[in-house]
């Protein structure tokens, strides 16, 4: 039976709710590149049903998509912005993802493989980056999408020299 004395006094990190969140420019963001998947997709169904033509539903069809890319553009980007979430302590890198659903990951820093800074061509219009952490892990890198681009670089930064600081080789 163990005693008092012979419990590890070292914190667990524990899956819950990151406190930071992605930069508000990140709705925007997401809006624009729903916008415009949106409306290829609705282009490229509108186009189907235009050659398909043997049932003359092209009115309904270009409704209901047009509706879809509304909710899409509207909705889902304020919705995924209030869920990402991310976090870093001493021991670990914490993320919440999705916007229908919701995955909660923790990276310890002992399993911190690569830090990586990207820019796609749409983040770099609205100042914001995104930075992947890759571990060990089989369910794949954890990567914090939206954040502005100085907190991207300064967070590449701050991990890479927790990660190090950590004894072990990270698998």
């Amino acid at each position: 039976m163990a005693r008092f004395e012979d419990v590890d006094p070292t914190p667990t990190p524990t899956l819950r709710e990151p406190g930071q969140r992605v930069s508000p420019r990140a709705r925007l963001m997401w809006q624009i590149s729903n916008l415009v998947e949106g409306v290829v997709s609705v282009a490229i169904l509108g186009a189907a049903a235009a050659v398909w033509d043997a049932v003359d539903l092209t009115w309904w069809m270009a409704t209901i998509g047009l509706l879809a890319v509304a909710v899409y553009v509207g909705v889902v980007p304020q919705w995924r912005y209030l869920v990402h979430r991310w976090e870093v302590t001493e021991t670990a890198v914490y993320t919440q993802t999705g916007w229908w659903a919701r995955e909660r990951r923790i990276a310890p820093m002992s399993r911190i493989q690569t830090v990586d800074y990207a820019e796609s061509p749409v983040a770099r219009l609205f100042g914001l980056a995104t930075v992947t952490v890759t571990t060990a892990s089989a369910a794949g890198a954890l990567q914090i999408a939206g954040l502005d681009r100085l907190r991207a670089r300064e967070l590449v930064d701050e991990l890479t020299l927790r990660a190090d600081a950590v004894e072990g080789d990270a698998t």
